[in-house]
């Protein structure tokens, strides 16, 4: 295996499109890196470059030691899975599988070693003697997963490889594909995987670091739980997290109390928030995550009282919808609590958990209130 580097790597096309603005990024040996963001950020055209199937116009792309710019993708030791799987339609499983052995003219017992090794990691033994059109779309995909397997490369590609599953079986193919790679690097054979997915609950629950990209730029790229905790910015804020992050336009005075408006209201900036504030009075942008709002009586102190227009029983937990001001804030609440009592139109209050205020840049987006913070 080998670590990645793209470095300065930009994409324009010839009717002057710049598609990729130039990103950095690194990506450890043996490390699961997932590529989000919504559609036409780029996050397909940045894994296609690093795979040779688009031409790179600036930067370059490095797979352990070589600059692999100029190389055909067969020269780069890197494997891909598809989004729509890209089995031979005429070949049985175990010739999808080692196909690309036999073109390397590998010696056929290590063939069969290999395809007998990677058919039972991925349970799908008895579908060997199959054609693709016999398998439903779980089983296509594991063929997909083992024929990039079998060739041991580089670097593993992944895109969009779930996206035409079902939901359950989506869930259970992250799962698979997180073990595979457990397994891969507690044996001492570290894959390094690049995923792309417009998934964040996949890139959240599958990626060691997740590089999130908005058109064509690199937002933040960091462990899960830091993208979560300490968004770099709006964007970043918004993207990640389920349900999203509540982005409000508000206001921040010093009159003398340190004081947050949002919706015509003003509450006291909390502790938690007030330490790790260094910037000036005026307009700012408040991001609040729906799981870190509680439902208290309307006039209660440090919480903004909001109308309720939608509630949505989800089971474990509630989603409550209410107006303030222009904005609709979605708070997530037990099912045991006010949250089950309170139904549209009620007026209700959202305090916020002062140490998990975030404050954005109302012009630049960029993350204010991570100074300081732990």
């Amino acid at each position: 295996m080998a670590e990645l580097q793209l470095k300065s790597l930009e994409k324009k096309y010839g009717n002057g499109f710049k598609a990729v603005h130039g990103i950095d990024l690194e990506v450890q040996e043996g490390e699961f890196m997932v590529l989000v963001g919504p559609s036409g950020c780029a996050k397909s055209t940045t894994l296609r470059m690093i795979a040779g199937l688009e031409t790179i116009t600036g930067g370059e792309v490095r797979i352990g030691d070589n600059v692999v710019n100029d190389l055909v993708p067969g020269k780069r030791g890197i494997a891909m899975v598809f989004q729509n799987y890209a089995l031979y339609p005429h070949m049985k499983v175990r010739r999808n599988l080692s196909f690309g052995l036999k073109i390397k003219r590998q010696p056929k017992d290590r063939i069969e070693a290999a395809t007998g090794e990677v058919s039972g990691i991925l349970e799908i033994e008895e579908l060997l003697e199959r054609l693709p059109k016999q398998l439903s779309g779980g089983q296509a995909q594991r063929v997909a997963l083992g024929r990039a397997l079998i060739k041991q490369p580089e670097v593993f590609l992944f895109d969009e490889p779930l996206s035409n599953l079902d939901a359950k079986l989506r869930a259970s193919m992250r799962v698979r594909i997180t073990d595979l790679h457990k397994r891969l690097r507690d044996e001492g054979r570290p894959a390094t995987v690049v995923y792309v997915t417009h998934d964040q609950v996949e890139a959240m629950t599958m990626g060691d670091r997740i590089c999130v990209m908005k058109d064509g730029h690199i937002m933040q790229v960091a462990d899960p739980r830091t993208l979560y905790d300490r968004p770099a910015n709006a964007f970043v804020g918004g993207f990640i997290g389920m349900p999203e992050m509540n982005l409000v336009p508000a206001v921040l005075t010093r009159d003398p109390d340190l004081r947050l408006t949002a919706g015509g209201q003003s509450v006291a900036v909390p502790d938690g928030l007030a330490h790790r504030l260094g910037i000036p009075d005026g307009a700012v942008t408040m991001g609040l995550r729906p799981q870190h709002l509680t439902l208290v009586a309307p006039g209660s102190d440090g919480a903004f009282d909001a109308k309720v227009v939608n509630v949505e029983f989800m089971g474990h937990e509630i989603n409550v919808h209410a107006r303030l001001g222009d904005a609709v804030l979605v708070a997530v609440v037990p099912t045991g609590g006010m949250g089950a009592e309170v139904s549209r139109g009620d007026l209700i209050g959202l305090r916020p958990d002062g140490a998990r205020i975030h404050l954005f840049d109302a012009e630049t987006g960029k993350n204010v209130s991570l100074t300081n913070h732990h």
